[in-house]
């Protein structure tokens, strides 16, 4: 993909950050949305882990019917509800990446099926770099052996689109079930072997250990050859760092947005 518009080359903030709380991590997120509308962010790709293991929610998903609260105390598991759609996911053994850019930028479409085939293509070519063939799958994943080995999740604002979503490096199946609500206990065996059928790891598809930095340097170089930019390098400002405290504590942690369903 051509690389220029109008004689100016696409350049790309990339932020290789380590993990984090959930709260911190949604709060960055949104953060550097915020900037980029504002106009005083560069578009961005941010390539991150989670400390401790945290299950989100989507945006619309209620946390009563979904999660297991006191398992999760249990177990030292963080709960907070996202700002993007779609269903609960258990961040543990992943590579997260979440990318901030207007609609139209690297060419990535403004329909949201055409614009999360654009910009999961990168994840396509960076699991390639790693000796994954993968495939997108509409609306949102991508399979590996015939298995969903990344889920993304999307939200819009001012014409600018945040995509987040997971590579998974291992999963934790079991435990995943533990901290989520099932129908019923006696359906439980048959969910998990259920899901161990349908989701995998990278690490398994190879079979090899595949960790956290080999990963995120073979998803930057994916992005790079799927939407034909320049990544530069950098780091996050003082007004995205204080904003993301401000929403880490004020929204993402907080009882009145995470109970809001």
């Amino acid at each position: 993909m051509n690389n220029e518009l109008g004689g100016r080359k696409y350049e790309i903030r990339i932020i290789r950050d380590g993990a984090r709380k959930g709260a911190q991590n949604m709060g960055l997120d949104e953060a550097v949305l915020e900037g980029v509308i504002a106009g005083t962010s560069q578009p961005t790709i941010r390539l991150y882990g989670w400390e401790p293991a945290t299950l989100s929610i989507g945006y619309f998903q209620s946390l009563k019917s979904e999660v297991d609260l006191e398992a999760c105390q249990r177990f030292g598991v963080d709960v907070l509800r996202r700002s993007t759609g779609g269903g609960a996911v258990f961040h543990q053994f992943e590579v997260t990446y979440s990318l901030v850019a207007p609609v139209g930028f690297c060419g990535i479409p403004e329909g949201i099926l055409p614009s999360y085939q654009c910009i999961c293509q990168g994840i396509i070519c960076g699991l390639k770099r790693l000796g994954v063939e993968s495939q997108f799958v509409p609306l949102n994943d991508i399979i590996a052996s015939g298995k969903k080995v990344s889920g993304n999740a999307q939200t819009r604002r001012k014409g600018i689109i945040l995509q987040h979503g997971t590579i998974l490096l291992r999963v934790d199946v079991d435990k995943m079930f533990t901290v989520l609500k099932v129908p019923s206990e006696k359906m439980r065996d048959k969910i998990v072997q259920d899901v161990k059928q349908r989701v995998t790891g990278i690490s398994d598809v190879l079979g090899r250990e595949v960790g956290f930095e080999e990963t995120s340097e073979a998803l930057a170089s994916g992005f790079v050859d799927a939407l034909g930019c320049t990544l530069v390098p950098g780091a996050f400002t003082a007004t995205e760092l204080a904003l993301a405290e401000q929403l880490a504590q004020d929204k993402y942690a907080s009882a009145k947005w995470n109970e809001k369903r």
